[in-house]
């Protein structure tokens, strides 16, 4: 658990001096955007993976 909290206070210390603010905004939603992306793609590989790689 130590490390998932380390890994947020890197995050939230990384957008601390960053300004304008709406530029901040859209970094967080782009973080967020890609860790979706990301998480997909493990999920696809697994489940193909899991059946066979049957296309």
């Amino acid at each position: 658990m130590g490390t998932l909290r380390h890994l947020r206070y890197l995050y939230l210390k990384a957008f601390d001096e960053c300004k304008p603010d709406y530029l901040v905004v859209m970094l967080k939603i782009y973080s967020v955007f890609c860790a979706c992306m990301w998480s997909l793609a493990v999920y696809a590989f697994i489940s193909r993976m899991a059946t066979g790689y049957e296309f």
